[in-house]
């Protein structure tokens, strides 16, 4: 808005007589006009900042996180050791630990400590890593506690990011998992391929100085955290609540009352009713998430990985090859797509279209491995990584949704045992993965890919049937929302 002031001064002529009789003064000119322009705020700004500082220390820890991830489904080339079945569950074993043990501890304890007990074994992890790096016990022994670490951050974070941020932010702060592990997954893709086997270092001790770096940043940004104002209203404290909002928001902000009575409202709300209420209510949501992190499990996994190597291999003659290093990226590019949209655009659309996609590709993929043969053949192959890359695409503009998703849908009490145990499926999903894939039989990626595909298409007609749009609403009206049966509105 343009604020318009007008600005006079004293008339410096006077009125003077002349012998010709009496002459009038000329009149004046019109007054300056002072055009005073519009500033944005740049307190706005900080405040959104401080709302999403614990988002940025736990992107930091979730980059290691990603590097382990690809780790355990395939992306272990220049591996020192044999990479065992073994080896490659660990890691997702030691994140279903932590988030179990996140879900049953995090309601009487505040944030924090689960951020830095994390990243402490992440730093362990990655330690061990750069010292033992041709020991196969230790190795393994790092990805328990590295994996553990992620689980133990993951819970707390996914709740704790959805009742910091104001509406219009939710989206950019819960989606910050998601960010993390796409980044993660882009460094190790392109270093593990790249690398050579006659340079000073080993790969594994590069996998641990990287993890040392981002562990340490992670840590240290982890001071900056702000605890949600709902813990404190939760043990009736309402001072330390008030105090905490007044930090995510501003102590001048003109909303900061209205805000903190929809905090209230929200806590007295759920204080209202009983723990078996809850659950009760939390039934519908609890199935529809369950099944939406399920589909986000099937975006990146070992069969889709060994899928892309041998199909490189045969066509490119190497792993070392612009179509790995291109699909290790676009997976981030569309993370980061889809996080500048949720808050805008909404969460259901680009869940929608990102999901249809990565169902089609998966389903194509399938018809090129209709036929055992087809894997000899470099037209099938070229097909096959091409298809690959367009479907990290289009899972990096799905996956986003999820994690903001699993922070609005549960009523209080209830959601950190339901938030541990859709984390704790989709880990269980992929492990099967992996079993399966080394279970597999010659045609086991044409069975995988038309089954998974088929899995993935139902999942569309799901998802615009049953997941609601969430964007710039309440937690309680979200939670409301996500215990409607129907939700057909995409906007």
């Amino acid at each position: 808005m343009t604020i318009a002031y007008v600005t006079t001064g004293p008339d410096p002529s006077t009125t003077k007589d002349y012998a010709e009789g009496y002459k009038p003064n000329s009149p004046s000119a019109d007054p300056p006009i002072q055009m005073i322009l519009p500033t944005s705020n740049p307190g706005s700004v900080r405040q959104a900042n401080k709302q999403l500082n614990v988002a940025y220390a736990v992107f930091f820890l979730y980059v290691y996180g990603g590097m382990d991830f690809a780790h355990s489904v395939g992306w272990n080339q220049t591996l020192n050791t044999t990479a065992s079945q073994v080896f490659k569950c660990s890691w997702f074993i030691g994140v279903l630990a932590g988030a179990a043990l996140a879900s049953l501890t995090m309601t009487f304890m505040p944030k924090l400590p689960f951020y830095v007990l994390g990243g402490l074994m992440q730093l362990t992890g990655s330690i061990i890593f750069t010292c033992t790096p041709f020991d196969y016990g230790c190795l393994l022994a790092a990805r328990y506690v590295a994996g553990a670490g992620i689980g133990l951050i993951t819970v707390p974070f996914l709740i704790h990011s959805a009742e910091v941020a104001t509406d219009n932010h939710r989206g950019v702060s819960g989606s910050m998992e998601q960010c993390g592990l796409a980044m993660g997954i882009a460094i190790q893709v392109i270093y593990d391929t790249q690398w050579v086997d006659d340079k000073e270092a080993s790969v594994n001790e590069v996998h641990g100085i990287i993890g040392v770096v981002f562990s340490i940043i992670g840590l240290g940004m982890t001071a900056l955290s702000i605890e949600s104002p709902i813990y404190y209203l939760r043990l009736k404290q309402k001072e330390k609540a008030r105090k905490c909002h007044e930090k995510l928001l501003g102590s001048f902000n003109h909303s900061v009352d209205q805000e903190f009575e929809e905090v209230q409202l929200y806590v007295a709300e759920s204080q209202k009713r009983t723990f078996c209420q809850e659950l009760w209510s939390s039934v519908v949501p609890f199935v529809k998430l369950l099944l939406y992190r399920g589909f986000v499990a099937f975006s990146f996994s070992l069969p889709l990985s060994e899928s892309l190597i041998k199909s490189a291999l045969l066509t490119e003659r190497s792993i070392s090859c612009w179509p790995v290093t291109v699909w290790g990226l676009v997976r981030l590019l569309g993370v980061l797509v889809a996080q500048g949209f949720l808050d805008k655009l909404g969460r259901k659309v680009l869940s929608l279209v990102g999901l249809l996609c990565m169902a089609i590709l998966m389903l194509c993929m399938a018809v090129s491995y209709a036929n055992p043969a087809n894997v000899l053949l470099t037209y099938y192959m070229y097909q096959v990584w091409r298809l690959g890359v367009a479907f990290q695409a289009f899972a990096g503009l799905f996956v986003c949704s999820s994690s903001v998703y699993l922070g609005e849908a549960f009523p209080i009490r209830v959601k950190p045992f339901l938030v541990g145990y859709i984390i704790g499926f989709e880990q269980t999903i992929h492990i099967i993965n992996i079993v399966g894939y080394n279970k597999g039989l010659e045609n086991f990626f044409y069975h995988y890919y038309l089954s998974v595909g088929i899995i993935l298409l139902v999942g569309v007609i799901f998802v615009g049937i049953v997941i609601p749009e969430t964007k710039k609403i309440t937690l309680r009206e979200a939670n409301k929302r996500f215990q409607r049966l129907l939700n057909i509105r995409f906007f």
